[in-house]
């Protein structure tokens, strides 16, 4: 009786994960902008495509007035779509023409193992299940919206992989923004305040919070975080195109 309960467990957690691998949009266009300190500060254009069981999702932040002399940032990741999600293979960071802040990732899923490519020197660590990457882990929302009160999703950084723990700070939080009006779910780092997590630089810029739309494909529409030097950085929709 119990084996015929779990193998149904089983069977409807697949299901699940194969209904919200087909009910994401195959291509998705967004664009954001970005204040400093409620200033104007940049603007983000993304893609995500899907095809033949495989995914490119780009983003390109541009620089506003002075900001533009920091040149273009350009994430791209690539990988497989599975039951589960986004299954990345290949992650890059790219800021401006300077190749010494470029950044490669390569996920060898059958070995599991993550190298990190950094000033051309890799670093090889274990690959965790469910791994994702800068820009992947947000399109990841799609396929697997936060159903409890808190999750916790291994990310590479390009630099390091980290566990992001995040807690549901408020569901059906409505939020009207260029792009629409929008029911959100609110995530908010669960650790930010943790006395060892500040001490680390990094870490400190990779906090996120979160506002995805609920009826948006559980992408985000708001985003906060700050800089290296406190600064609040703000990003908002502007537009959303789902196909």
């Amino acid at each position: 009786m119990l084996r015929r309960f779990l193998l149904g467990l089983l069977s409807a957690c697949l299901l699940l994960s194969q209904v919200a691998a087909v009910a994401a949009p195959k291509s998705v266009a967004l664009v954001y902008d970005v204040t400093r300190n409620g200033q104007p500060f940049a603007t983000v254009t993304e893609s995500y495509k899907q095809e033949n069981g495989r995914y490119r999702i780009e983003s390109v932040t541009k620089g506003i007035g002075v900001y533009a002399l920091l040149g273009e940032r350009r994430l791209t990741s690539e990988g497989e779509v599975a039951a589960e999600g986004l299954k990345p293979g290949h992650f890059e960071l790219r800021q401006g023409s300077n190749e010494k802040k470029f950044l490669f990732t390569d996920f060898d899923w059958p070995a599991n193992k993550l190298t990190m490519k950094i000033k051309g020197k890799p670093t090889t660590v274990s690959l965790e299940k469910g791994t994702q990457d800068l820009i992947s882990f947000a399109y990841q929302f799609m396929f697997a919206p936060p159903q409890g009160d808190a999750l916790v999703l291994p990310v590479t950084t390009g630099k390091k992989l980290r566990l992001y723990n995040y807690a549901v700070v408020e569901r059906d939080a409505s939020l009207e923004l260029p792009a629409g009006k929008f029911k959100t779910i609110h995530l908010a780092k669960a650790d930010k305040n943790d006395p060892e997590k500040q001490s680390d630089k990094q870490s400190a810029n990779d906090d996120k919070e979160l506002w995805l739309g609920q009826e948006a494909y559980s992408l985000p529409v708001r985003i906060i975080m700050y800089d290296d030097g406190g600064a609040k950085i703000e990003q908002t929709l502007t537009s959303l195109h789902a196909e």
